[in-house]
């Protein structure tokens, strides 16, 4: 289904509509990631920021701290399974490096790095302690589905546009406040946290597509 809010109907509808297909599929990809955890958590990962990025651009509107409980909840879902989708993303970056420096790669320089996280990567994905991660990332997410339906936001069209304008411009604040301090200190979590920022902006730009410029 569309990852877009539609405008004609009501915004708590569209809204529950979204977080139960995307946690749907963040479900689906940790069934996945049983056989295949390097594709599985990646995906679910994702699938995860999709729905944090959603509750944040209508926490505004939400008087019970639904998007607050919830977005925490998906959080510690994710960090569940960071470790295991960072050993596979460290390979990815070494591979990416060996391709943009071929002459460097060889003799023990980046090859040998790459073996080492390779080990790394097995022993993480072999051990029970992914299973374990994955069950009790599942069950979360199902938790989460029951809770859907609590979630009750404004419906009239002039709200419920002030609700996603406030929520886009709130990211956009993040970002710059970010970009500032990148700019000024460089430091690496000044440019994590404006990455987050753009991420979730982007996000935002992907579900208000049908809301811009009329409708807000």
């Amino acid at each position: 289904m569309s990852f877009r809010i539609d405008p004609r109907l009501p915004l708590t509808g569209e809204v529950r509509r979204i977080l139960a297909d995307e946690v749907g599929k963040a479900l689906a990809h940790l069934e996945t990631a049983r056989e295949k955890p390097e594709q599985g958590l990646h995906k679910c990962r994702k699938r995860l920021k999709s729905v944090r990025a959603l509750l944040r651009l209508v926490r505004s509107g939400d008087d019970d701290p639904f998007c607050q409980t919830e977005n925490e909840c998906y959080k510690q879902v994710s960090a569940l399974l960071a470790g295991p989708r960072e050993a596979t993303a460290l390979i990815e970056t070494v591979d990416r490096l060996a391709a943009a420096f071929p002459g460097q790669s060889a003799g023990g320089g980046l090859d040998a790095v790459r073996d080492r996280l390779v080990m790394r990567q097995h022993e993480m994905h072999a051990g029970a302690g992914l299973d374990a991660a994955i069950s009790a990332a599942a069950a979360a997410c199902r938790e989460g589905l029951g809770h859907i339906d609590r979630l009750s936001l404004p419906d009239q069209p002039e709200q419920a546009a002030d609700i996603l304008a406030e929520g886009a411009r709130a990211i956009l604040r993040r970002a710059r406040k970010a970009l500032d301090k990148a700019g000024s200190r460089g430091e690496a979590d000044d440019f994590h946290d404006l990455r987050k920022a753009a991420k979730t902006h982007s996000m935002h730009l992907s579900l208000l597509g049908r809301l811009w410029p009329t409708p807000i």
